[in-house]
């Protein structure tokens, strides 16, 4: 479990990022964490894995206070992949890169070798193994990363804008990867502007505005309520945008639609009623 309880942060004293943030998150849940640029999405998410500490309150992972705990300590539990990959690579190659968190939590050769050839291969990065992450594109890199993370097996798993550069494959491949993650022992927090991605990979959404949590529900709920995309400075997903259109033309027509299956029921309730 993953509890914020009343924190607040400030890089420059008086200039507050967070303020008052309540947050429990449970295993089992993928959670999506929106908002505006600025909005300190990024700030919050870097208090579960310890990079920051809170200015007041506390952060708590499975009961350990991250204040009294290292990041590499956190590292054990809680696995972060940053928008920019280039922030999180450094090795001379793909295999040394996803080989490093490995050894140093102490697995065998033999099972560092077998990770290391499972997660190139799920993420399309076998023939360049033995290449220098930065010869890679940027979708490459981003995928490298997630590798390199996610060889570890983490309880937590912080994806931060992971469609970012990801093409439509890559995102079905990426969903797979968020279906499989989902039980009733993880933890996956995504933070993205992606607002088509999130209607399909999330279970609950929760919306940041000035450093402020300002809506927690389900995706369907907030994603089709246009004063909170409004103030998050979120456009709806292209089938909400849709629904209001069509209820401009017919009323009796549902707005808080976000899912093709809804749109299609919508619809043919619409023509049902027309006969």
């Amino acid at each position: 479990m993953i509890l914020f309880k009343d924190v607040g942060f400030e890089y420059e004293p008086g200039q507050p990022v967070l303020q008052n943030i309540n947050l429990e998150l449970e295993p089992g849940q993928v959670v999506g964490l929106m908002g505006e640029n600025g909005a300190g999405k990024t700030t919050l998410v870097k208090h579960i894995n310890g990079l920051l500490k809170p200015t007041t309150g506390a952060v708590y992972v499975n009961n350990i206070d991250t204040r009294d705990t290292s990041t590499a300590q956190l590292a054990k539990t809680v696995g972060f992949v940053f928008q920019n990959a280039d922030h999180q690579l450094f090795a001379d190659t793909l295999q040394a890169e996803v080989a490093f968190g490995l050894r140093n939590l102490g697995f065998s050769k033999e099972e560092v070798d077998n990770r290391v050839a499972q997660y190139l291969e799920l993420f399309g990065l076998t023939r360049y193994g033995g290449q220098s992450p930065f010869l890679l594109s940027g979708g490459e890199r981003k995928r490298l990363a997630l590798a390199s993370v996610l060889c570890v097996e983490p309880k937590v798993l912080i994806l931060d804008e992971p469609t970012q550069a990801q093409d439509a494959l890559q995102k079905a491949k990426l969903l797979n990867f968020i279906d499989s993650f989902r039980d009733p022992e993880h933890i996956l927090l995504l933070v993205t502007h992606d607002v088509e991605f999130a209607i399909r990979a999330v279970d609950r959404l929760i919306i940041l505005s000035n450093g402020q949590l300002i809506a927690d529900g389900s995706p369907n709920q907030i994603l089709s309520t246009p004063r909170l995309l409004d103030r998050a400075r979120l456009l709806p997903p292209q089938l909400t945008q849709f629904a209001h259109q069509m209820a401009k033309q017919f009323p009796q027509f549902p707005t808080n639609v976000t899912t093709l299956d809804e749109t299609i029921e919508a619809v043919n309730q619409l023509l049902r009623g027309r006969r």
